[in-house]
């Protein structure tokens, strides 16, 4: 992790992208810096972006733009995934999507005019604020401008599923991609659970009764699936119960 003055740039690995480029991307611009400790350009360059950065994020409450530094020598998965022929080069990822790039090292004044392009709009700032109130009235009203919103889907549905609305949570994480969050949600609606704190002892009651019917039963193997979602990945006993799943199946 590289230190400036004003903040600490996390250095970023194929292992944690996902975490903090993707997923932070929903929320807030992540500028991604793909450079090598032997490149004299980019020794160059990282210190201008750090400083534009730092400028425009100064007394604002949150930052509305992040950076975040990835050496391409140690993580190819992300040097591939961006097809990195030359470095320095620069991407920024809004709502997990790119929305700009430049290659070699810049001036300040061309760099700070990429990253002020990426500071959000007043429509984006308003989405911002109705995410932020988090009610489910809010959260519709983001629906209304964006049928997909990622982040606005798992957050209602998440509402739905506390309110007993089971259908209507399935319904709202169909329109997205599959993630460990929609999974989760789907998890708890399609068991009826209010939450993950759902009596363990229950759950693990319930899967003992589906373990001699996981095999040739979908809706068991799928229930059986889902109640080790609810249990979580944490819990000591859901690797025991993946283990004795994948000894019935297979």
């Amino acid at each position: 992790m590289l230190v400036t003055n004003d903040a600490m740039i996390p250095d970023v690995t194929d292992e944690t992208f996902q975490t903090e480029v993707i997923e932070r991307s929903m929320s807030v611009a992540v500028v991604v810096d793909l450079w090598a400790p032997w490149c004299g350009p980019c020794r160059t360059l990282g210190p201008i972006i750090e400083k534009v950065i730092a400028d425009v994020n100064r007394g604002a409450a949150e930052p509305t733009v992040v950076l975040v530094k990835v050496n391409v020598d140690e993580n190819p998965q992300i040097s591939a995934a961006f097809r990195v022929q030359s470095i320095p080069a620069v991407h920024a990822l809004k709502g997990g999507q790119v929305a700009g790039s430049f290659l070699g090292a810049k001036p300040e004044a061309e760099v700070r005019a990429f990253v002020e392009s990426l500071l959000p709009s007043g429509a984006e700032l308003e989405i911002q604020a109705l995410l932020d109130a988090g009610d489910a009235e809010s959260l519709l009203r983001v629906l209304e401008a964006d049928h997909g919103h990622p982040v606005a889907i798992p957050r209602l549905a998440d509402l739905y599923v506390q309110e007993g609305r089971y259908a209507e949570a399935l319904d709202l994480v169909a329109r997205i991609p599959e993630t460990d969050e929609t999974r989760r949600i789907a998890a708890l609606a399609r068991t009826g659970a209010s939450d993950a704190s759902a009596e363990h002892e229950q759950v693990e009651a319930r899967l003992s009764e589906l373990l001699d019917m996981v095999k040739g039963n979908d809706e068991a193997r799928q229930e059986f699936v889902d109640l080790l979602t609810v249990l979580g990945p944490e819990h000591p006993s859901t690797t025991g119960w993946r283990r004795q799943l994948s000894t019935r199946l297979y």
